[in-house]
């Protein structure tokens, strides 16, 4: 039996993706010397929100996700953030990959709801790793799959992710809404002759704050 250890050496914004992506390099080593012909590797990806500290402008930012911050003890829990998967290449002892990590900017996500409410320091993940070996046996290809305890944590700085977002969405955001308030919200720019959809916001938020007369 082939024994693994897996490591995240570094995340990175990857500057050319179609979509907004970031990169994890990862090292894998095989502890006794087998040959591993190929890896069919699954990973998930679980921010652990408990294991940094808060300062009082992002526990507004969370209040949405976590509640007041005497729950916090509660329900500040881990949650998974994605999933990915790669092909990783044959090697003996060790080699090192890349996974690709798909991100999104819908603020309906619970992982960018997090992100988008910090403002520094570091994004505790825990990246959890399942699939499938193929090595070179005695009679053939022999299979057997990622132990379940392999797993790596890794500390993301949050202006890493905040850089990636901002060359994707620059001076901007995405906000999803369902088509009938769209169609309002358009019928409403249509009405006061508004140039933009920032425009527009900005006249509901004012009309919003306004105290009543």
């Amino acid at each position: 039996m082939t024994s693994y250890a897996f490591s995240v050496l570094d995340v990175v914004a990857e500057p050319y993706a179609v979509a907004p992506q970031l990169t994890a390099r990862l090292r894998i080593k095989e502890t006794t010397g087998r040959r591993v012909h190929a890896i069919a590797l699954r990973c998930q990806v679980r921010i652990e929100p408990q294991r940094r500290r808060y300062d009082a402008g992002e526990e507004d930012g969370l209040r949405g996700l976590f509640g007041e911050r005497a729950r916090w003890g509660d329900t500040l829990k881990p949650f998974q953030w994605m999933q990915a998967n790669t092909t990783v290449q044959g090697f003996t002892g060790e080699t090192e990959t890349d996974l690709a990590l798909p991100c999104t900017y819908d603020l309906d996500v619970i992982g960018t709801r997090y992100l988008h409410a910090l403002d520094a320091g570091e994004v505790p993940l825990d990246f959890l790793f399942s699939g499938t070996i193929f090595t070179r046996g005695t009679s053939g290809f022999e299979v057997e799959q990622v132990p379940w305890a392999c797993e790596a944590r890794h500390r993301l700085p949050v202006t890493v992710w905040r850089e990636m977002i901002a060359a994707y969405f620059p001076n901007s955001g995405w906000l999803r809404i369902g088509s009938d308030v769209l169609a309002d919200l358009a019928a409403f720019r249509a009405r006061h002759d508004l140039i933009s959809w920032d425009e527009t916001m900005q006249r509901l938020l004012a009309a919003a704050d306004r105290p009543p007369s």
